[in-house]
């Protein structure tokens, strides 16, 4: 890529009061990452699946990129792997019902389990509507009220009590606005719905509090994995998944209830869990179980001066594997952007900074399993760190990256988290880039990828998402940005669609990737720490290690 006069300017004064180092862009070449993109996304690798033929291929694969750029293996004992234990389950075809109304998997609900029993068993449990489904004393909120979920359905809606809220609501602005917390997440939803000994949960589904449609909840056909757990440590949860908003609807009125006045009601402070009365919920589902190993795969760059600070780069390897077959015959849903392209933009980070004098602190590049199926693969590093977490500078994560071309500005995922937003402007600057915060926080894609593992226990993340927000292109604008995140979101995300297409325009995701890069390069060359900013949910747990940075 050749750099624009603008460009040129910026470097150039930055250049004058930056560090020797900064002023050395790392450079992503479009060739290669097409190489990868390509053999990654082939059907040879058969959608990525973890822990078949295709996970091996991939490994085989990743290690010889590693190798071929000059990385040493990151992982303990010299080696390159983390073996990451998984329950794989899938169901089979049994029986679902309402009451009396018979359900069909994919159509009014779509649900898996994480229970590693031969049949998910369901017989005439209780549903209780719950709300939003929030336990949040810091922000003097309960939906729960001593409510008894034991043995119990536990019905939600998705998203935060605020995200419909209208003037006068009492949640109006307690949780962010239209920026989705934490509380909004479908998996914090299920995690409290069990702590709370519920037999089952079940969120109604809307696109727009989603922030996908029902196709995307409906792909994985099934499917679920967990963590390998202790059997006190499993799930009480036998099915968790989603109902059709439609069919939520029904089941509300045949209650008795008017699932529109309840959803109003969820917004208010005093709301009380609400049970849906002469309904229930049974189920008799076949399921195969297997526990199987996969593989969290990690390379390194060892500091020369201060070798034990990590400067960490993730992105996840895996895909969904075979389904059935799309309009064009396809099967496999490869998921050539979503992660492919992150992958192969790691390869190339690696490979410009392995090209260069090695850095002060070491650089960790790792390649995750299992994000698709609830970010597993990094949470069980996070549980089980390589490297200690309190001394792991940050970790910046690549996960879908636009392929329209060039833009004019970068997209900001989290604003406001911490301070390596402020060094992404800074380099963003020296791309002649600006920075725009993304423009639907309300869909938590701050909660919704690996670096997400790495906030949780502390160490500051960034995440660059090209689903985030429309960027604006140098050819059509935002306008043109807006269309591609529209076909890839509808059309492509977690479908067969996600594929390599010769009609990719590279440019924008090398400036991302560079950026990234850039930004690892200088924290491995610095003896900063970035910082949470006051008001973040992760600033009080990394306060509380400070003294090892010191």
């Amino acid at each position: 890529m050749k750099m624009n006069a603008v460009f040129a300017t910026a470097l150039a004064a930055a250049t004058l009061c930056a560090p020797m180092f900064a002023s050395a862009q790392v450079t992503a070449d479009p060739e290669r990452i097409t190489r990868d993109v390509k053999a990654l996304a082939s059907d040879a690798f058969e959608g990525r699946a973890p822990g078949t033929r295709g996970e091996d291929r991939t490994i085989g694969y990743l290690i010889a990129r590693m190798e071929e750029a000059g990385l040493e293996p990151g992982g303990r004992n010299g080696e390159w792997l983390q073996k990451v234990p998984l329950l794989h389950t899938a169901l089979g075809k049994g029986t679902m019902s309402f009451g009396a109304v018979s359900l069909q998997q994919g159509k009014e609900v779509y649900v898996s389990t994480l229970q590693p029993d031969d049949t998910a068993r369901i017989d005439k449990a209780e549903m209780v509507f719950v709300g939003y489904g929030v336990s949040a004393p810091e922000r003097n909120w309960d939906d729960f009220k001593g409510a008894d979920l034991k043995g119990k359905v536990a019905v939600f809606l998705i998203n935060d009590p605020d995200f419909a809220a209208v003037e006068g609501d009492a949640a109006s602005g307690r949780f962010g606005a239209r920026t989705m917390t934490y509380y909004g997440r479908w998996t914090y939803k299920f995690e409290e719905a069990a702590r709370r000994g519920a037999i089952a949960a079940l969120i109604i589904h809307d696109t727009p509090g989603a922030g996908y449609g029902w196709n995307v909840v409906s792909s994985p056909g099934g499917e679920n994995y967990d963590i390998v757990r202790k059997p006190e440590e499993i799930t009480s949860l036998r099915l968790q998944g989603w109902i059709e908003g439609g069919a939520a609807k029904a089941l509300f009125a045949g209650a008795g209830l008017d699932l529109g006045q309840l959803r109003a009601a969820a917004r208010q402070a005093d709301f009380r869990p609400v049970p849906l009365a002469g309904v229930s919920f049974s189920a008799a589902v076949p399921v195969t179980h297997e526990e199987i190993v996969s593989h969290n795969l990690l390379g390194r760059i060892t500091g020369a001066k201060r070798p034990e600070e990590i400067v960490s780069l993730g992105a996840h390897w895996d895909a969904y594997g075979k389904g059935a077959p799309d309009g064009k015959g396809r099967v496999y849903r490869a998921g050539a952007n979503d992660d492919a392209l992150g992958v192969a933009g790691l390869l190339e980070i690696a490979r410009s900074l392995k090209s260069g004098p090695a850095p002060d602190r070491s650089v960790v590049f790792a390649f995750w399993t299992a994000e698709e199926r609830g970010l597993l693969g990094s949470e069980f590093y996070a549980a089980n760190p390589v490297y200690p977490m309190e001394k792991t500078v940050a970790n910046l994560a690549l996960d879908i990256l636009q392929t329209a071309g060039p833009a004019k500005d970068v997209v900001l995922v989290g604003k406001g988290q911490n301070t390596l937003e402020d060094d992404m402007e800074r380099i963003a600057a020296r791309q002649g880039r600006t920075v725009t915060p993304e423009s639907l926080p309300e869909r938590g894609l701050f909660y919704r990828a690996d670096h997400f593992s790495f906030a949780k226990r502390g160490v500051p993340v960034l995440l660059q998402m090209g689903i985030a927000g429309a960027s604006d292109l140098e050819q059509g604008g935002r306008a043109a940005g807006q269309a591609w995140i529209d076909h890839y979101t509808s059309d492509c995300y977690h479908q067969a669609c996600d594929a390599w297409d010769s009609s990719w325009n590279l440019a924008g995701a090398v400036q991302d990737i560079e950026l990234v890069g850039t930004m690892a390069q200088e924290l491995a060359n610095s003896s900063e720490w970035p910082q949470w900013k006051a008001g973040s949910e992760f600033k009080a747990i990394r306060d509380r290690s400070a003294s090892v940075r010191r």
